[in-house]
This record gives C-alpha cells, structure tokens and sequence, in this order.
C-alpha cells in the first residue's frame, strides 16, 4: 500500500476580504503607488474665507499674552480669540474687544464699565490695592465688564502691566465671574491653585447670583490680599478665607 502526501490547500479568504500581502504565494513586494496630488489628510479644520476678517480683528488677544507670559485662565474678552479657535473656531469670535474710549480719564486701579460696583465700593477697593501695592510691591489691578463692553486690549498700556500685576477680570458672560491674569514673578511667589480656589468660591454662578456681583469681586481682593501679605513659602495661600 502505497501512500501519496499531498499539500493540503492554502486557506480561501472569505468572499470580499483583501488578499494579504504575506501570503506564500506573493513573494515579491507591492509597487508603491504615489498618493493623489491634493490629497492630505489633516485634524486641524481650515477656517472659511469670511472667517480671515474676524481672525485678524481678533488677533489683539494674541498680542495681550504676549506681553506678558499670563499662565491663570482669562475671561471672555481677555481670551475670547484663544478659547473659540480651540472649540469652534475664529469664524466665531468677536470683533469689538478693543474700546479705549471705556477707558477713564484719569489713572485708576479699578475700572466698572458694566456697573457692579458702587461709588464707595470703588473706594474701598482702590484704597485696599493701593495699600496692597505700598506693602508688597504686587500690582492688582481691577476690570468689571459685561463682554462685549470692555476696553480690551487698551488695559495693557492705562496699567502698565507688566509681571508684578495681577489683572482681575470681573465677567460674568461665561458662567464663572472671577477669571485672573497672573504676572510671571507673582506665578512664581503664589501657587496656581489658589486663584482657582479664589475663582471657585467667589466667582461660581450660584454665589454671585444668590450675593451679588459686587460680593463676588470685593470677596476675591479680599482673599488676594491676605494672600500676598503672607510670609513665602510652602504653606502660603493654603486658605482662600
């Protein structure tokens, strides 16, 4: 009896299924083909030509982080242009961020163009930052806004800001009212999570709607300048009183 050892048959890819390029029976490599010209693939969505306009009017809040390396989150109008184009892009910014004339006549630290504060409420403030200012050396500086209204990028030159100055924005366009633009040598002295406790107290929706805009903003200065009065080191600013 004589037995006859055949090959047994390669498998058979199913009906449809691309033929691998391993197989046994293709030991020569595929031609590499050139891709289609024009063909590219890319994540980055190419914004619509009536969207070049809005992009260059709104190309003032690239200019403002550059003046100074401010590393807390900004408000609405302080970073509109940075926060659109990463969610839904510069075709939906806004134009209108740059009003020097909402600027007033006469130095101030702290700036009301939408109305929250009273008349003696800015005193206080501006008597606490000045005396802030003569104790530490740290600037703060105060915007309250209701964006679009806001003198934008017209602050950086009234207040001189440079990275000793805190600019506290007051809007409250985006849900949080309290948003901080923190000066590099003060980022330095000052943990970060303190602003964002700050902001987490005072400037939630539930606190400045049940107490007011103006308790939003006269509990944050407060809170900043205990902060800055303490002595440097690991355990400064701990608590947001």
């Amino acid at each position: 009896m004589v037995l006859l050892l055949l090959p047994s048959p390669l498998p058979r890819a199913p009906y449809g299924a691309a033929a691998s390029t391993s197989s046994p029976l293709s030991s020569r490599p595929r031609p590499w083909r050139r891709p289609l010209a024009g063909a590219r693939c890319s994540a980055r969505r190419t914004p619509p030509p009536a969207a070049v306009s809005e992009e260059a009017a709104a190309s003032w809040a690239g200019e403002l982080a550059a003046a100074v390396p401010w590393k807390a989150a900004v408000s609405g109008a302080l970073a509109l242009t940075l926060s659109f184009s990463c969610c839904v892009g510069l075709v939906n910014a806004k134009a209108g961020v740059n009003k020097p004339e909402l600027l007033p006549k006469e130095f101030t630290t702290v700036i009301d163009v939408a109305g929250f504060l009273s008349s003696g409420q800015e005193n206080r403030l501006r008597q606490e930052i000045e005396d802030l200012e003569k104790d530490t050396g740290y600037k703060l500086r105060v915007l309250a806004q209701n964006y679009p209204d806001t003198p934008g990028l017209a602050i950086k030159d009234f207040w001189q800001v440079d990275d000793r100055t805190i600019v506290f924005v007051a809007d409250p366009t985006f849900g949080n009212i309290i948003n901080f633009n923190i000066g590099s040598l003060i980022d330095l002295d000052i943990p970060q999570s303190f602003w964002s406790r700050v902001s987490g107290k005072y400037g939630n929706m539930f606190y400045w709607k049940d107490k007011g805009e103006d308790a939003s903003i006269e509990g944050a200065v407060t809170a900043i300048s205990r902060c800055l009065r303490e002595p440097t080191g690991p355990s400064n600013c701990s608590e947001v009183f």
